[in-house]
């Protein structure tokens, strides 16, 4: 089981990936396949057990209602691609939907093949499919290039407030 339907994926990006690889939501068998492995390759993850990982995606499992839509490329049996697009509901813009894309990985052994690319297509597409008047997304500056080549245009600056605890 999904967290939502492949049909939210564009089929000229699913059917444009590398032979050998497929893209598809994320499902509770991905935690076999590697996909907290894969997203190692972005950032810490911590040391999520099996029943952890299955607890955060039936948290997000709304029978593809939203807001969680992930992501993965999988290639003979493992997670080397990940991705996410959270829809946010607003008031503003005549009550506009948004997508936010977060957690892009693709593994360091497949990368330069266009998947990354890939990735960002397809979550745009589900962006779209579900009725966001754009996507947004925080990025290294390092990684500007990349995203501006995948279409996306510099908006703003990222600022964050932190809410890790501090030490007494």
């Amino acid at each position: 089981m999904s967290l939502f339907s492949a049909s939210l994926i564009s089929q000229d990006v699913a059917s444009s990936l590398p032979t050998g690889y497929t893209i598809r939501p994320l499902q509770k068998q991905d935690y076999a396949k590697g996909f907290l492995t894969c997203l190692h390759d972005l950032t810490w993850t911590g040391d999520q057990t099996e029943e952890e990982f299955n607890q955060r995606y039936d948290e997000m499992d709304t029978q593809g209602k939203g807001p969680y839509y992930y992501l993965v490329i999988e290639h003979e049996g493992r997670i080397v691609g990940t991705g996410a697009v959270i829809i946010e509901k607003k008031f503003i813009w005549n009550r506009a939907s948004v997508g936010h894309v977060e957690e892009i990985c693709i593994s360091k052994a497949h990368q330069s093949k266009g998947l990354g690319l890939k990735m960002i297509n397809a979550l745009d597409s589900v962006a779209r499919n579900v009725g966001c008047t754009k996507s947004l997304l925080n990025c290294d500056p390092a990684k500007n290039g990349f995203y501006v080549k995948c279409g996306y245009v510099s908006s703003g600056m990222e600022m964050q407030h932190s809410f890790k605890e501090e030490k007494q």
